[in-house]
């Protein structure tokens, strides 16, 4: 057996159980392992073997090569990061047009859209529950207030008791369910100044109807384990939410405080 193929059988053990798009991680970190991984198990097994929710330790695994790992389905425009990279731009536009100060950023990995915030002068804090990301994060932005923690169990104290002119969440609400997310964003509404904005960007369709379209469309690759934004029925209990589609899966809500 050759170097690589053992160093392929590792990474193919170490990312099994890890999360829907973790196998990219394999190829972020070398792409010639990652070939030899389709010679010897097929992507689709592996896709199979790592359809669950990314866990605080699965996200640890992930951290290195998670910015490649997006760029890769975000250039290629397929599921789940298509449209990703025009988001995070849109969100930093109307950041600094807006003269915003303070910047909550929930679930924020390595900090690829709050770095830029932060080197423009933005005061930013976040929570995030990969101890990893937050390292990764912090060598970016070694001001910044961050925190780790599960946001399904709601934000840390030291985050609910400050106030924000903009609420940042970017591919990290789809961890709660539907309910969920309606009761999460309804709870840190209030935390936004006068004038303030929540703008969230992830996998979401204008419709329920839309999202099991695609869903079918996509197959075996689609994560039965997330729960994407049908924003007709997320309109139905927050009303004043706005929705922008910037490919067949990706979309942005603005929500005014």
């Amino acid at each position: 057996m050759t170097p690589l193929l053992e160093q392929a059988q590792k990474w193919c053990k170490k990312y099994t159980g890890k999360g829907k798009a973790a196998w990219l991680s394999i190829y972020a970190l070398d792409e010639q392992a990652f070939e030899e991984c389709k010679v010897h198990w097929s992507v689709a097994a592996i896709r199979r073997g790592e359809n669950k929710m990314l866990n605080s330790k699965g996200f640890d695994l992930w951290a290195d090569g998670y910015d490649k790992s997006v760029g890769m389905s975000d250039e290629g425009g397929t599921y789940p990061f298509a449209g990703y990279k025009q988001i995070l731009n849109v969100i930093y536009n109307r950041v600094l047009t807006s003269k915003s100060n303070t910047v909550l950023d929930i679930g924020f990995g390595t900090a690829a859209l709050t770095t830029k915030l932060y080197e423009r002068g933005c005061h930013i804090w976040g929570q995030d529950f990969s101890e990893r990301m937050i390292e990764l994060a912090k060598k970016k932005m070694p001001k910044a207030e961050l925190f780790q923690g599960d946001f399904s169990n709601g934000l840390v104290d030291e985050l609910e008791h400050n106030r924000y002119d903009v609420i940042i969440a970017t591919y990290s609400l789809h961890h709660l369910s539907d309910e969920q997310k309606i009761h999460f964003i309804k709870k840190i509404l209030p935390l936004l100044h006068d004038g303030g904005c929540l703008y969230i960007g992830d996998v979401m369709f204008e419709t329920r109807t839309e999202l099991e379209r695609q869903k079918a469309l996509i197959g075996e690759e689609w994560d039965d384990e997330e729960f994407y934004f049908a924003v007709d029925e997320l309109t139905e209990f927050i009303p004043q939410a706005k929705c922008e589609k910037f490919s067949f899966c990706a979309g942005l809500l603005s929500i005014k405080g």
